[in-house]
């Protein structure tokens, strides 16, 4: 029996990205598929990695309060850079917004902020670092540092000792795409094609979540959009997504994967850490 003789269109969504979301009604239930295009008509999926909601979970329910605070404390203090105006400016706005998600204290996000202005505070830098860990999986470490002599040192451990090792510049970035990821509260079809008609590039239903993507340069907007519509946005920042996913199904593999992963979040100078793994091993 031919699949598609189950399914009926139930229904369809064009964004004003080329993407097409359809939503269809099956005989025992509703699935939903993903069709992006591309410009050139080219079929291609997205997918949202574990590893990115493993690591937000661990940091709403990470102990080491003071650790979270810093590494947000340093985004915010970066992103003030181009104003400490959060309506003048759209990537301050987006980091008071995650610092709050994060219950961070009103005190502590305006020390930040006012480290614009103290000639006496160390001056923070922004450096990516490129590595590949467990299963030949590409890995780009986001940091912000006052002493890039102690970072890359500790990053180039953190890889090493856990099964990992650094690479040159270059050599793993051109694996991603530099896009935004909103996550939304809430699941359906309608909602679904609400954050493909604010601007969003593909959207898909994840765990009682929608996570939402876009381009780059139109992340603020978007999240403007579904916050006007009265969506309730849990958080929006930016990712390196992976062009081509590398699956990774050995459980051994995924857990040592995981292993370097948390080794290398847990350095006080790294912001963010992105994989293009698609993990699909069944790991408790």
């Amino acid at each position: 029996m031919e699949v598609w003789s189950e399914i009926a269109p139930l229904v369809w969504g064009v964004s004003s990205h080329n993407a097409l979301i359809a939503l269809f009604s099956v005989k025992y239930g509703i699935i939903q598929i993903r069709i992006v295009l591309n410009l050139n008509g080219v079929l291609v999926m997205s997918g949202h990695s574990k590893w990115a909601k493993i690591k937000r979970d661990k940091g709403a329910n990470d102990a080491k309060r003071g650790a979270v605070f810093t590494k947000i404390g340093n985004q915010i203090a970066i992103a003030a850079r181009g104003g400490i105006d959060p309506n003048m400016n759209s990537a301050l706005a987006l980091a008071i917004e995650k610092a709050k998600a994060a219950n961070m204290p009103g005190a502590n996000i305006q020390r930040a902020i006012d480290r614009v202005a103290d000639k006496n505070a160390a001056a923070l830098e922004e450096i990516t670092y490129e590595g590949y860990g467990p299963g030949g999986v590409g890995i780009i470490i986001e940091t912000a540092t006052d002493n890039r002599n102690r970072t890359l040192p500790e990053v180039k451990t953190a890889l090493v000792k856990n099964g990992g090792r650094i690479a040159d510049a270059g050599s793993v970035a051109f694996q991603f795409t530099r896009k935004g990821v909103i996550t939304v509260d809430g699941t359906g079809e309608d909602l679904l094609l609400e954050v493909l008609d604010a601007g969003a590039e593909d959207a898909v239903e994840e765990d009682g979540e929608i996570i939402v993507y876009t381009d780059l340069k139109d992340l603020a907007s978007v999240r403007s959009a579904l916050v006007d519509g009265g969506v309730k946005v849990k958080d929006a920042e930016l990712r390196y997504i992976a062009n081509a996913p590398v699956e990774i199904a050995d459980p051994e593999v995924a857990q040592k994967l995981f292993k370097v992963l948390d080794a290398l979040d847990d350095l006080d100078d790294v912001v963010n850490v992105h994989t293009n793994a698609d993990i699909t091993a069944d790991i408790e």
